[in-house]
């Protein structure tokens, strides 16, 4: 019994007609019956009494209507959410972020896969520098955006694209856009920043900053976590420099001060992981990534 003889005995049950049957799907009418010939000799069952005006089911014969006519229905339904997953527009998929792109990349990219891919359920998690590859390589996560490249071999990175640094500063604070010159002015400033110990691009591009200027911050607060950042700098417990992105969180009472310093970012996922969801989330981030990479360079 194959599930096709299975979808002729269902029309024609409705239809009750072989003629109107076989046009419907698409076969002669002498196939058709042979089809349900075939279906009825399998079951060892008549399913219709025919005559040369009329088709009526018989009693097992809408007993078994009644019966597969549902059974069909979620057939039907799993094979289109089996086409979704192979297609990847199903599933889930979970992604790493850094605090910086929580205003302003994240916000444009999630609607972009929202729309692109409404079945799809996204989990959005910010890991620390020091676990993502290894939550990447654990199956922990799909995609992370980190402001480094993957150092693993199994690890694919693209650079999305880069955006400057910025001096970060009470609202009153003396110092601005007009005025600033250099970070010599904040000598007597205590900092708030990550830690400068850690071995990462991103920090390696703070020392870079620092080295460039002969400047040595007087680190008074350190965490990872720019929310918690701005939120001490809004309450005027220091100065900082991070990524210029942050400028979109919009949080009252702090002022940024680009700098001449670039900040990249990366997306990186597991090199040879075929997942088709995967995929179509890339796609996804590379046309949110064009936006912001014109921004820079206009």
């Amino acid at each position: 019994m194959e599930l096709q003889q299975i979808k002729y005995f269902l029309v024609l049950a409705q239809e009750l007609h072989f003629w109107n049957t076989a046009e419907r799907m698409f076969i002669t009418q002498s196939a058709l019956s042979r089809q349900i010939k075939a279906l009825e000799e399998e079951l060892g069952v008549q399913l219709f009494e025919r005559s040369k005006r009329s088709v009526k089911l018989t009693a097992a014969g809408a007993f078994l209507r009644d019966q597969w006519l549902p059974l069909l229905d979620e057939i039907n339904r799993i094979n289109r959410q089996a086409r979704k997953i192979h297609e990847g527009a199903y599933g889930t998929i979970t992604i790493g972020y850094p605090g910086s792109i929580a205003y302003s990349f994240m916000p444009e990219l999630i609607p972009r896969i929202s729309h692109a891919l409404p079945e799809l359920k996204v989990v959005l998690v910010e890991p620390t520098d020091i676990s993502f590859e290894q939550l990447l390589l654990d199956y922990q996560m799909d995609i992370a955006f980190r402001r480094d490249p993957a150092t693993n071999p199994a690890l694919q990175s693209i650079c999305l694209y880069s955006e400057n640094f910025a001096l970060v500063v009470p609202e009153k604070h003396y110092l601005n856009e007009q005025n600033f010159n250099g970070l010599h002015d904040l000598k007597d400033e205590k900092f708030i920043l990550s830690g400068l110990e850690q071995k990462s691009f991103y920090i390696s591009s703070l020392h870079q900053i620092f080295d460039d200027y002969n400047f040595k911050p007087n680190v008074y607060i350190e965490t990872d976590f720019g929310g918690m950042v701005l939120g001490l700098v809004s309450k005027g417990l220091g100065v900082s420099i991070l990524p210029g992105s942050y400028s979109f969180s919009s949080l009252p009472n702090v002022r940024f001060i680009q700098l001449p310093y670039k900040v990249n970012l990366y997306v990186t996922w597991r090199k040879e992981d075929k997942s088709p969801v995967i995929r179509n989330v890339i796609s996804q981030v590379q046309e949110t990534a064009l936006k912001f990479a014109l921004k820079e360079e206009v």
